[in-house]
C-alpha cells in the first residue's frame, strides 16, 4: 500500500491538470446525440454516446455543452447546410475543448460543428435503407400496383391544419370539369420525430377499409427542407412500399426525393399537383368515354345505313332476277308456240300431199280405207295436243318453284335484318339514363343543386329525390354523419 495520501479534490486536480496539459488545444470528436436539453438561457447540452459496430451496445459516454453565443450560431449553420433539425440521434463531428471540473467531472465545450461529416452519415444512412428495401423485395411493390382509370375514392394522410391540404380539397372538390371525388382524412403528424410512426399508424387505418379507397395520398404543405428528414424512415418506407392501394405523395419540395417518393407509386411536387394529377386522370377518361360514344354512335349509323343499302341492293336485285325469269319464260313460251306452229303447219301440208297422192293412187280403195286414215289422223293431232300441254305445264311449275324459293330467301334475309336493327336498338336502349333511374337509382336535389354530402343539408331544409317516374319532396328532421 502507498504511503501517499491524496484529498479527493487534489486527486480531481491532477486529473483536470493532467487532461489540460494533454488537451490543451480543441479536438474533433466524432460521437452521436444521445439527449439534447435547451434551457431558458439558450445553452444547449447535450449526452453524447458511442455504441459499438453493428449493435446498440454504448462504448462510451459524455456530458458536452454549447454556450448559447455558440449554439445561436451553429444550430442555423448546420441545419442550413445539411437540411436536418439539430436534434437527438445525429451522428456529428464536433470541434470541442476537453474539460474537467472538481464537481461536475469530465465534459466537452463544443466550439464548432462539421456538417458535412453528418451530411455523409444521413446519405450512407438513406443509402443503406434503399438497399434494405431493395433485399427485402418490397421497393418497387406500390409501383407494380395497378392505379385505377379514374381513382375517385381518395384516402388523405395528412395535418389537419396544413395549408396544402385545404388547396389540395379545393382544388380536387372545385374542378372545372363538375368531376366527383370522395375524400376521407386519416390526421398524421407531417413533421419531426412523432411523423413517422403518426403516418404508419394512418395507413394501419386506412388498411382497415382498403376495399372503400381506390388510392392513398400522403401531402403536406410548403416547409423547410429540414423537415423532410422524418420520410427518409425505413419502417414508414416498408410499409408504403408495401401497401397494398397505389401511394401517390404531393410532400411539397422540388429538390431530392425522399424514400417514400422512391418506393410510392407516383410521387408529384405539391398536394395541388396531386390534385391536378387525379384531375388529368379523369379527364383524359372522361375524353376516352366521349370518343368511344362518338366512335360508338358512327359505328351505329355506318351499320343502319350499310343495313339501309344492302335491303336496296338486295330489293332491286330481287326485282331484277324476277323480271329476268319473267322475260325468260316468256320468250321460251313463244319459241314453244311458234315451233308447234311451224311443225303443226309442215305436218298438215305433209299430210295433203300424202291424201292427194293416196287419193290419186287408191281411188279406187274403199270408204272404210278413208275412215281409217281420219281416224289416224284424229289421233296425231290430240297426241301432238297433249304434248304442248304438258310442256306448258312444266314450265309453269319450275316458274313456280323459282318464285317461292326467291320469296323464302328474301323473307330470311330481311328477318336476319331486323334482328341485327332490333340488337342495336336495344343495346341504346341500355345506355339511356331514364333506364339507370328505372333500376332503382335516384337524385338528391337541394336548391336545384345536387347534393353530394349529408355536410351541405341542415334541419328543415327542403330537399328533392328524382326517380325514374317523378320526384319527391321531403323535409330534414334528422341527419346522421357516416363513419367516414
Amino acid at each position: 500500500m502507498s504511503d501517499q495520501q491524496l484529498s479527493l479534490f487534489e486527486l480531481q486536480r491532477q486529473v483536470k491538470g493532467s487532461l489540460d496539459d494533454t488537451f490543451s488545444m480543441p479536438v474533433w470528436v466524432k460521437a452521436e446525440i444521445s439527449e439534447m436539453t435547451v434551457n431558458r438561457s439558450g445553452h444547449c447540452y447535450l449526452d453524447l454516446v458511442e455504441t459499438e459496430p453493428g449493435t446498440d451496445n454504448v462504448i462510451a459516454r459524455c456530458r458536452a455543452t454549447i454556450w448559447s453565443y455558440t449554439f445561436r450560431m451553429l444550430k442555423p449553420y448546420f441545419e442550413t447546410t445539411t437540411g436536418q433539425v439539430f436534434t437527438e440521434g445525429l451522428k456529428v463531428l464536433l470541434h470541442a475543448k476537453v474539460e474537467y471540473h472538481e464537481v461536475y467531472g469530465f465534459s466537452l465545450n463544443i466550439r464548432d460543428i462539421d456538417p458535412v461529416y453528418t451530411l455523409g452519415d444521413m446519405a450512407r444512412q438513406r443509402r443503406e435503407i434503399i438497399r434494405r428495401l431493395e433485399e427485402d423485395g418490397v421497393f418497387e411493390m406500390n409501383k407494380e400496383l395497378e392505379l385505377p382509370l379514374v381513382p375517385q375514392r381518395i384516402a388523405i394522410i395528412s395535418s389537419p391544419t396544413a395549408a396544402g391540404l385545404q388547396d389540395f380539397l379545393d382544388q380536387l372538390h372545385n374542378n372545372p370539369h363538375k368531376f366527383v371525388f370522395y375524400t376521407k382524412l386519416f390526421p398524421a403528424v407531417m413533421q419531426g420525430n412523432e411523423a413517422p410512426g403518426s403516418i404508419t399508424k394512418a395507413l394501419e387505418q386506412i388498411f382497415e377499409y382498403e376495399d372503400l379507397f381506390d388510392s392513398v395520398a400522403i401531402i403536406r404543405g410548403g416547409g423547410a427542407q429540414i423537415d423532410l428528414a422524418c420520410f427518409d424512415n425505413y419502417e414508414l418506407a416498408f410499409n408504403v412500399a408495401q401497401f397494398p392501394l397505389p401511394v401517390i405523395t404531393g410532400i411539397g419540395h422540388d429538390k431530392d426525393d425522399t424514400v417514400i417518393d422512391m418506393v410510392a407509386h407516383t410521387r408529384m411536387k405539391t398536394p395541388t399537383a396531386v390534385a391536378e394529377f387525379l384531375i388529368s386522370g379523369a379527364l383524359r377518361f372522361s375524353e376516352e368515354l366521349k370518343e368511344l360514344e362518338k366512335h360508338f354512335t358512327e359505328l351505329v349509323n355506318d351499320q343502319l345505313e350499310e343495313n339501309k343499302n344492302r335491303l336496296n341492293d338486295a330489293a332491286d336485285q330481287l326485282n331484277h332476277l324476277v323480271n329476268q325469269m319473267i322475260v325468260s319464260q316468256q320468250n321460251r313460251l313463244n319459241i314453244a308456240r311458234i315451233q308447234l306452229a311451224n311443225r303443226s303447219a309442215a305436218f298438215l301440208k305433209n299430210q295433203i300431199t300424202e291424201l292427194k297422192q293416196l287419193s290419186t293412187e287408191t281411188r279406187n280403195r274403199t270408204v272404210r280405207y278413208v275412215t281409217i286414215q281420219n281416224h289416224q289422223l284424229e289421233q296425231s293431232g290430240n297426241k301432238l295436243n297433249f304434248a304442248f300441254r304438258k310442256q306448258v305445264f312444266k314450265n309453269k311449275s319450275l316458274l313456280q318453284q323459282f318464285q317461292n324459293l326467291i320469296k323464302f330467301r328474301s323473307i330470311e334475309t330481311i328477318k336476319t335484318e331486323k334482328k341485327n336493327l332490333n340488337l342495336i336498338q336495344e343495346k341504346l336502349r341500355l345506355i339511356d339514363p331514364q333506364n339507370i333511374l328505372k333500376r332503382g337509382y335516384s337524385l338528391t336535389m337541394l336548391n336545384g343543386k345536387i347534393l353530394k354530402s349529408v355536410q351541405l343539408v341542415k334541419e328543415g331544409d327542403l330537399i328533392e329525390t328524382r326517380l325514374s317516374d317523378g320526384t319527391v319532396e321531403s323535409m330534414v328532421e334528422h341527419k346522421k354523419l357516416s363513419d367516414q
